[in-house]
């Protein structure tokens, strides 16, 4: 029994110290630290890191206006046309319009570029509305080609005067249809209640005789009212008055552009304005700098393929190197220009000179400095209208 009792409190014991042995590790380890683990190697750049570095720094993004416009599809036909796979790559952005493309430009992360017009840009100019400096944060790539004015009415209406009192339907509050729209009627003296509906509804107002007019800016023939039937509406002519010179072109409709709404041999007058494409102006060293930079010798040296088809005939209006009046433009831009006409120039004096040599050997009669000058500008001007010719 007392060998019972004992055997039983020995097992005890021994089980409680056989519970308690898991702490001497930790008490032993204060003691007697173990050696650090030296810090894992850092893991090298992998293949996900370097192609996502690439295709962000190789990409550029241009802010266009709706799909009911032109911009949309331009900014389309340039991604399509200086695409060049993972080394420039062009993102179309849909947009809310011309005066909001401007302030995405200049506020919104990562937009690089966006389609605007001229008289949006003097707009904000003149109401200092983005800041005194403006002229200075916007630098242009390029004008583009001209947007028309369309205001459409039903068969009623014969006088843009008309107007004055109705309701006109000037698309999303803030874009620049709404702000061209509305400079348009109140140059003209036309006080109408401007109201701010989509495209669509406001045809189906128009049709219904709810509305007098609505107001498109877009370049002809508008994808809003290409295939719009007749159903008693008609385009108003716009009368090119001399308060419309400074800011706008004149332009006409034909029966070509809109068959439902235009006779045949039958013309009808408007105006237009110029599109720009515009950044923002970056310090040269900056990335965003570099990426417009890229993006503007991809687009100048494809310039040609944007007036062939299937691209929009507009392209055909553009010439890159024409400047925009009272702003600046993109340093990278010019830079490319410029150096296109002195290698453009370098190439017609050699042309020339061997042109006089040829004509030295068959007259046998040196040319004097004089006239080897006045010969040169008249070569220039033969090469520039045979170019034009062809």
């Amino acid at each position: 029994m007392r060998f019972a009792l004992a055997l039983g409190l020995g097992l005890i014991a021994f089980a409680a110290v056989g519970e308690a042995a898991p702490e001497a590790a930790p008490r032993a380890s204060r003691i007697h630290p173990k050696p650090e683990v030296p810090p894992r190697a850092v893991p090298s750049r992998s293949l996900t890191d370097d192609v996502r570095s690439k295709m962000n720094e190789n990409v550029v993004t241009i802010m266009a206006g709706s799909p009911s416009g032109t911009d949309l599809s331009t900014a389309y036909e340039i991604a399509r046309v200086v695409d060049d796979g993972d080394d420039l790559r062009v993102l179309p952005i849909v947009g809310k319009g011309a005066a909001q493309s401007v302030k995405d430009v200049m506020f919104l992360r990562g937009v690089d570029m966006g389609i605007t017009q001229a008289n949006i840009l003097k707009h904000f100019a003149q109401t200092d509305e983005l800041g005194s400096n403006f002229i200075d944060q916007i630098v242009y790539v390029a004008k583009l080609f001209t947007e028309e004015v369309h205001i459409i009415t039903r068969s009623n209406i014969m006088d843009v005067q008309q107007l004055n009192g109705q309701l006109v339907n000037l698309g999303e509050q803030g874009s620049g249809t709404d702000i061209t729209g509305h400079l348009i009627l109140s140059t003209l003296g036309v006080n109408a209640k401007e109201l701010h509906l989509s495209d669509p509804e406001a045809l189906e107002k128009l049709r219904s005789g709810e509305i007098a007019a609505i107001v498109v800016m877009a370049g002809k023939p508008a994808p809003a009212i290409e295939y719009v039937n007749g159903d008693g509406l008609k385009l108003l002519p716009i009368p090119y008055t001399k308060e419309l010179e400074d800011s706008y072109y004149p332009a006409t409709f034909t029966h070509e552009d809109y068959p439902e709404l235009i006779p045949k041999d039958q013309t009808i007058d408007t105006v237009s304005v110029c599109t720009v494409l515009v950044a923002f102006n970056w310090g040269r060293d900056s990335l965003r700098y570099k990426k417009v930079a890229k993006f503007v010798d991809a687009f100048f040296r494809k310039f040609d393929a944007f007036q062939q088809p299937p691209q929009h005939p507009k392209w055909r209006e553009v010439n890159f190197a024409a400047t925009l009046e009272g702003w600046h433009r993109s340093p990278a831009a010019q830079a490319w220009i410029e150096h296109a006409k002195e290698t453009t120039g370098t190439a017609a004096k050699n042309s020339f000179d061997s042109f006089l040599a040829e004509a030295a050997k068959v007259s046998g009669l040196p040319v004097s400095d004089a006239k080897r000058a006045e010969l040169f500008r008249d070569f220039l001007e033969w090469k520039k209208a045979k170019s034009s010719d062809q």
